[in-house]
């Protein structure tokens, strides 16, 4: 049963559009994990953490990356260490740090990371097909109402996805 199928007609429908919203959100992601596995081996936790990497070729030490990436510090160790292991990844050390390095992507990730985005975009823009351009265009000012409300400091037209709070 998806989260949608909980709500019922005496659910106020507040509660109801934040279970469908709730339910596309978790069909699209699945569908893009699959996606990534069938195509590319790898898993959507790798995948973002190599688009953090691609928003900034200097590097990100791996703090930052946490932060970025909202999971603790041990899951990006364990998703670096893989991405270092195949050569998609490097550590480069901190001038003035010896305990500090930076994670940046290496040529061959950065090559493999756009093959990877262009792949996704299509995934994402498939997942919205059934829906006309001016209405993609309604859902994400309305959304972006919902975003304000909840988070002032935020643009509404800021679609980063470095810091989503």
């Amino acid at each position: 049963m998806d989260m949608e199928a909980r709500g019922h007609s005496e659910h106020p429908e507040a509660l109801r559009l934040w279970l469908r919203l709730l339910t596309c959100t978790q069909l699209v992601e699945k569908q893009v994990r699959s996606q990534l596995r069938a195509q590319f081996d790898t898993t959507l936790p790798r995948f973002d953490l190599m688009a953090q990497l691609e928003r900034h070729p200097e590097g990100l030490k791996m703090n930052e990356l946490s932060r970025r990436m909202m999971v603790t510090g041990g899951n990006v160790t364990g998703i670096t260490d893989q991405l270092v292991t195949e050569g998609l990844v490097e550590r480069v050390d901190v001038a003035g740090d010896r305990r500090a390095y930076r994670v940046r992507l290496t040529p061959h990730g950065r090559t493999l990371f756009g093959e990877m985005a262009r792949q996704h975009e299509a995934w994402i823009v498939a997942a919205f097909a059934p829906l006309l351009p001016s209405e993609v265009t309604s859902l994400h000012q309305l959304l972006g109402k919902i975003k304000q409300h909840h988070n002032p400091d935020s643009p509404l037209n800021d679609d980063t996805l470095e810091d989503p709070a």
